[in-house]
């Protein structure tokens, strides 16, 4: 068969042994003439080098470039494993492995040479972690990890002893029923309602009755009788205090019945992130007003639509006297006609001096120059409520060079036909004012000729005043 084929013109010979190639190569091994799948020429040895690929076709530029540096090689460029020696190679193996081997050993090579010319800057500033090697007893060595330690003053300092302390009087009330509230304080209990009308988006709270209230405390600190117990009861929704209604004083009971309704005008939404807030207060027409108690109710816990009826037992409040109200001045200063305009818009949650009616109140202006009372004047008396609208202007003789030692006392009064009129609260604005509020209020009209300057002031009482201000002393 060898010789007829060298018999054949070059050009056939050529020819067929391309076909046979392609018929004969595809399943059968040249070199032993048995199918690749049983030849064990052709099985992958489990010893050789596995070479992850995909490498591209054509050899890099950068790996050509650096191929004659590698001819050279030194010692610290190897690798610590070779792959399999010619010796290691079985004989039916050695021919078609050795070139195997050969392009997988310099390619490793290279591979290595270049990862060690790559830049040993690292992008992140951290401690490289260092491994033992495992010898004969196989200890292996974890990384450091940098712990603090805490001794025991620094472990028990972490806690605050306030809040683990065992205090009988720290007693939570949101914890306590209403039998347990009521039996440990005894200040009463209340009824009232709540709805939401979705039609026209205001809530409505009523105010029942109440029973059991405690008589008010007299000034010796001992219990009065009934006949000095004059209820009634403030409504407001937290965090909002300054617009609260409040219902009629009941007079000479410890159980009053008010039937009272109050609206709000507020946002569904916003209703629900409210506090209703009823408190129950003492009236005392020769004293300041004292609270009995008050009740709390997120109304995000109820059904503002479906409504409901509650009893809720009395807590005692932080706040033992009631606020006198609040009050909106408008000042203006004319440098050129050497005049200080006044202006008493309204008030508003003044205390009630009427038991039946509410409160008259109206309130009296005095210009104080240095510790002389030089001008009064005063509103008209508004009938039967606690937030009176007045809107009525008032002007002074100041000149510019007296202005800085003039003080404005305003105070409010109820007006009282069989006695004398009742004192509900004041405040100084100008050189002796008594407080912070009056006196920012008296700079922003200094620096604001020409311009009126609006602002809410608290009352406050006569001694409180007194005890402050020079201006209120003169003045009746």
């Amino acid at each position: 068969m060898e010789m007829e084929l060298q018999l054949l013109p070059l050009r056939w010979r050529g020819l067929l042994a391309r076909i046979s190639d392609l018929l004969l190569c595809r399943w059968t091994c040249r070199n032993c003439c048995q199918k690749c799948f049983d030849c064990s020429c052709c099985q992958t040895n489990e010893d050789e080098v596995e070479i992850l690929g995909p490498f591209p076709a054509q050899t890099p530029a950068w790996l050509i470039s650096s191929q004659n540096e590698d001819k050279d090689g030194d010692s610290d460029n190897t690798i610590s494993e070779l792959p399999p020696t010619l010796e290691d190679v079985s004989p039916d193996r050695r021919r078609s492995s050795s070139d195997t081997s050969r392009s997988t050993h310099s390619l490793t090579r290279r591979i290595s040479s270049l990862e060690s010319r790559r830049p040993s800057s690292s992008l992140i500033d951290i401690k490289p972690i260092e491994f033992g090697v495992i010898g004969a007893k196989k200890e292996i060595v974890q990384p450091t990890i940098l712990r603090k330690t805490y001794t025991p003053d620094d472990y028990f300092r972490k806690f605050e002893p306030r809040l683990y302390s065992l205090d009988s009087n720290s007693d939570d009330m949101d914890s306590l029923t209403d039998e347990e509230i009521l039996s440990k304080y005894q200040l009463g209990m209340l009824h009232f309602s709540t709805q939401y009308d979705l039609l026209h988006n205001y809530l409505i709270v009523r105010v029942i009755e109440a029973k059991d209230l405690p008589p008010p405390i007299s000034y010796d600190g001992s219990r009065q009788d009934m006949a000095h117990s004059n209820p009634y009861v403030k409504i407001c929704l937290l965090p909002d205090q300054k617009n609260s209604k409040q219902t009629g004083v009941k007079r000479k009971t410890q159980n009053p019945v008010f039937e009272e309704r109050y609206t709000f005008e507020i946002p569904f939404l916003e209703a629900q992130r409210r506090t209703l807030l009823l408190t129950v207060v003492d009236f005392d027409k020769f004293s300041r007003h004292c609270v009995i108690g008050k009740v709390s109710m997120p109304l995000s816990d109820v059904d503002l639509v479906k409504g409901g009826h509650w009893w809720k037992a009395l807590v005692p409040s932080s706040q033992n006297e009631v606020e006198l109200g609040e009050l909106l001045l408008s000042l203006n200063y004319l440098p050129s006609a050497g005049r200080l305009n006044v202006d008493i818009i309204r008030a508003k949650q003044l205390l009630q001096t009427d038991m039946s009616q509410g409160s008259d109140p109206f309130v009296k202006i005095q210009l104080v120059h240095g510790l002389k009372l030089t001008k009064t004047k005063k509103t008209s008396c508004m009938r039967g409520t606690i937030d009176p609208f007045y809107n009525e202007s008032f002007s002074f003789k100041v000149p510019q060079e007296e202005l800085e030692n003039a003080s404005l006392v305003f105070t409010v009064y109820g007006h009282n036909v069989k006695s004398s009129n009742d004192f509900i609260g004041r405040i100084v604005i100008g050189q002796y004012s008594t407080g912070a509020p009056e006196s920012s209020h008296w700079r922003r009209m200094l620096n604001a000729h020409r311009t009126a300057v609006e602002q809410w002031h608290s009352l406050r009482s006569r001694e409180d005043c007194d005890r402050v201000s020079p201006a209120s002393l003169e003045v009746t």
